[in-house]
């Protein structure tokens, strides 16, 4: 799940019919017309991989009707006497460019993938290169500290903001503002298949895109060939469910960084009380005593705070988020950080977090509900306190009008769709038990491959799981159920200064800092 700074979540509806199974290989486009293909050029930023755009519908009620269209790139399969198909991809978000995974080679795919098959980027509807949902820089960066609220004043100021916020970016978007729900996407990635002139559908997505990958084969059964779906999202959850888990798992990602210390002589903190010395951090970011080390500028509160721990979880970087708090309680600026130029601030920010409001209803009545669930949440995670992330999304979408298009429900799929699932035990973003509830909705139509390691996506970590991957991938040999991975030695990550605004997390709520592996 990948955030952006100031906005994410939803709204839902009671109840949705399982979607009719379409029978494989016809095209919806048009109302059941030929399939629009893609018309490939050299890309202008790197000519070894092919661009193109596919128009689809703003709203597929109305198919028809206005279109916009989908940014897409491809790089051939480097064997093509063993090509298998196109594998089209999805790094996540919502608003992470499917595009940009490609054509930078984010994901790093083993050889084999890249030998047997087309990787085919898009960028969903709403984001980056495909009519990205825009809003004013200026207002989107006042939103309120989700952490900060003290009375119900503050709660009602919030949803006042949010829909100030909403008004502006649907002046801003246009039409397409009301239909970046994810069933919308999944919609999309089908014409995307049938331009491909693949009769079925192979599929890799991590975090948000897994949500995609559930959708789809709850939508399309009889069109997927292979859907390899990693670090997984849950779309059956209430508002205290989603907060519950998000806390936890934040908190186990904490403990787990704890053990490492404990057990591991070259990290910074080996021999100390990191739960209290985090707990004196916290401290001085409520007093407002907390300056980021060699950048007085930045003042953390306890949101940037949780932020930046958060955002270290994901790979996990723990020597250098070590190496960070140290520099916090000491005032000495961390080793090295990697410095990047900053842009100015554009009169627009895109905000692709309106995906989230659209595929998740978690209402909150008011400032003692709001209350109730922070409250709950530091019983939950005595040291993290919550999850900055799932804060976050709940207050950014509070006021999200309703009903939404893409409400939670139980996944009904076809057991002929055969799903892999795989999730990391200690994943700080997507809980493990996201992806076990997921696979216990599939039922017989998906298998759960469990990494008992740590971070966010689990492809690459050690030739269990990529092997695994790999051939579902290539040959749709499923896992054994019941397939466990040994946890791998994280790889090492460096904080860094990031371009202003931050284009991507993890680190909502901290401009100008990322953590990078």
């Amino acid at each position: 799940m990948r955030a952006r700074l100031a906005v994410v979540v939803s709204s839902l509806i009671a109840a949705l019919l399982p979607l009719s199974p379409v029978a494989a290989g016809t095209a919806e486009q048009g109302g059941g017309g030929p399939a629009a293909s893609v018309t490939w050029t050299p890309c202008a930023d790197d000519p070894t991989a092919d661009c193109g755009t596919l128009a689809v519908p703003i709203d597929w009620a109305r198919p028809r009707g206005a279109t916009i269209d989908l940014a897409l790139v491809r790089r051939k399969a480097t064997d093509p006497s063993a090509r298998v198909g196109s594998l089209v991809i999805n790094p996540g978000g919502p608003g992470g460019s499917g595009v940009d995974a490609v054509l930078e080679q984010r994901l790093a795919f083993s050889a084999e993938i890249t030998r047997r098959f087309d990787l085919v980027g898009f960028d969903p509807r709403g984001v980056a290169r495909s009519h990205p949902v825009v809003c004013s820089a200026a207002l989107a960066y006042q939103a309120p500290d989700p952490l900060a609220l003290r009375s119900q004043a503050d709660f009602t100021a919030l949803v006042a903001y949010n829909q100030r916020l909403r008004e502006d970016c649907r002046a801003r978007t246009g039409p397409l503002f009301d239909h970046v729900d994810t069933l919308s996407v999944v919609r999309d990635l089908d014409a995307i298949r049938a331009a491909l002139g693949d009769e079925k559908l192979t599929y890799y997505g991590v975090s948000y895109g897994t949500l995609i990958g559930q959708l789809y084969a709850e939508r399309f059964p009889g069109r997927v060939r292979a859907l390899a779906l990693d670090s997984n999202m849950d779309h059956s959850l209430g508002t205290q469910a989603f907060l519950d888990t998000e806390t936890a798992t934040v908190q186990d990602s904490f403990d787990e960084f704890v053990s490492w210390c404990d057990r591991t002589e070259t990290c910074a903190l080996h021999g100390k009380d990191v739960r209290a010395l985090w707990a004196g951090l916290i401290d001085r970011a409520d007093r407002g005593e907390l300056p980021f080390p060699g950048d007085p500028s930045v003042s953390l509160n306890r949101t940037s705070l949780l932020s930046l721990v958060f955002g270290a979880f994901y790979g996990p970087a723990w020597s250098q988020l070590a190496d960070v708090l140290v520099a916090l309680d000491t005032g000495v600026e961390p080793p090295a950080p990697s410095a990047e130029p900053r842009r100015q601030e554009d009169e627009v920010v895109e905000n692709p977090a309106q995906v989230f409001c659209e595929d998740y209803f978690l209402p909150v009545r008011d400032f003692r509900e709001y209350a109730a669930h922070v409250n709950r949440a530091a019983r939950i995670a005595p040291d993290m306190r919550i999850s900055p992330l799932a804060i976050a999304m709940v207050a950014a979408c509070l006021g999200q009008p309703t009903p939404i298009p893409d409400p939670q429900h139980q996944l009904r799929v076809a057991p002929n769709a055969q799903v892999l699932l795989g999730n990391a035990v200690h994943d700080p973003a997507t809980p493990y038990v996201w992806a076990a509830s997921t696979a216990r909705q599939i039922g017989r139509a998906g298998v759960l491959l469990t990494y008992e390691g740590w971070g966010h996506r689990m492809y690459g970590r050690g030739d269990c799981t990529t092997g695994a991957f790999d051939r579902y991938l290539v040959s749709r040999a499923l896992p054994a159920r019941g397939t466990r991975c040994p946890a791998v030695p994280p790889a090492e990550a460096t904080l860094r200064r990031a371009p202003w605004p931050v284009p991507s997390g993890p680190v909502p709520g901290l401009p100008g800092w990322r953590f990078r592996s």
